[in-house]
């Protein structure tokens, strides 16, 4: 899933074919209310246009020390995340939880919990 989304951003957002081989066509991600880009995200285009407005708020991402839960419908993450800021260019590097339900192999519901999203909206300025 995670290569799926940072080889749909190194494409500028336009291959949305990267994307069809991990997130289900009618899947959901639910982003918390707090961040600017907060929502439900619904189907390939919902997820492509989530991606791409996370690759304008960060301009780089990376995931660490990732850890794997669950089986193979349901599935528990966790890691490091590190964020930088587009605008001000603030590093942030926090623990990151998400929970992720898959259909037929591709995610079909991805609910992130970030550990201090009041410090990812200061980094934004």
């Amino acid at each position: 899933m995670f290569a799926a989304e940072f080889a749909f951003m190194k494409s500028g957002g336009q291959d949305r074919s990267v994307l069809a081989t991990a997130f289900h066509p009618e899947g959901v991600i639910h982003e918390p209310t707090s961040l600017p880009y907060a929502g439900d995200w619904r189907g390939l285009d919902g997820a492509a246009d989530l991606i791409r407005l996370m690759g304008n708020t960060w301009s780089d991402m990376a995931v660490d020390a990732l850890e794997i839960a669950g089986s193979a419908d349901s599935t528990l993450l966790g890691c490091r995340l590190r964020l930088t800021a587009r605008r001000t260019g603030t590093v942030i590097e926090q623990p990151f939880a998400e929970w992720l339900r898959f259909e037929d192999g591709k995610l079909i519901e991805g609910t992130p919990f970030y550990f201090d999203t009041a410090a990812l909206v200061a980094a934004l300025g």
